[in-house]
């Protein structure tokens, strides 16, 4: 059977995992799957690497489709992601309630987690510009805790080494030990959304599509959503 390999963003992991060990299982075809922030993994596709189905943000997906790198027409809107506040559980609940309770709650916090831009996090790009818009970039950053992606920064706070933190919800709620307490407040809401497309190289272009349409299938959209995505199916 054929191999197929992906290249995937984390905030989506959970549910590939899942639907890709139960598509394993079902067809025989072996999938190869390997995570990293959105950023990583598109800079792997344009240098070239060889794989069958990317499942980026769709801004990144959008960029590939520019470049020619995936084949037109194959992107497919998977789920939406939202962007949580993270304690490790058992802690306090700081008020972020509204948006200058949030500020006050960043400023309050010994140290604060979150995805390190430089990785190409999509969550920590956007904290990086929300922390420049609130006006507290310097402040927090002297005490970021900066993750590789978001299930570091909910690891990084279930086992104390940050006090509060924020990074999507679908990354926080496997790790054991930290707590979503609420979504970013008022005008600083955000959620991304994740799409799926076929390489322009793909030599299992067939068998990249079959398991993109069991990643979309309607009877899971009820999954997604319990792992903390919104199915876009």
């Amino acid at each position: 059977m054929a191999d197929i390999k992906v290249l995937s963003a984390g905030a989506v992991k959970t549910m590939v995992v899942a639907i890709g060990a139960e598509y394993e299982k079902k067809t025989g075809v072996k999938l190869d799957l390997n995570f990293g922030t959105a950023g990583s993994q598109r800079e792997r596709v344009e240098k070239g690497e060889a794989v069958d189905l990317i499942i980026l943000s769709q801004s990144a997906i959008a960029t590939l489709d520019k470049q020619k790198l995936i084949v037109p027409g194959s992107a497919r809107d998977l789920a939406d992601t939202v962007t949580g506040v993270v304690v490790r559980d058992g802690a306090p609940v700081p008020d972020i309630s509204t948006v200058e309770a949030f500020k006050q709650a960043l400023l309050n916090a010994r140290t604060v987690a979150y995805t390190d831009p430089k990785a190409g996090g999509s969550s920590g790009t956007m904290f990086a510009a929300m922390l420049q818009k609130l006006g507290i970039a310097d402040a927090v950053n002297k005490k970021a805790v900066l993750g590789k992606g978001g299930h570091d920064v909910a690891v990084s706070i279930a086992e104390g080494r940050a006090e509060f933190g924020t990074t999507f919800i679908s990354e926080v709620l496997p790790v054991k030990g930290a707590r979503v307490i609420g979504q970013l407040p008022g005008e600083l809401h955000n959620s991304n959304t994740y799409s799926a497309a076929i390489h322009a190289q793909s030599k299992q272009a067939d068998a990249a599509q079959a398991f993109l349409a069991a990643l979309a299938d309607p009877a899971t959209r009820a999954r997604w959503t319990e792992a903390g995505l919104e199915p876009a199916f």
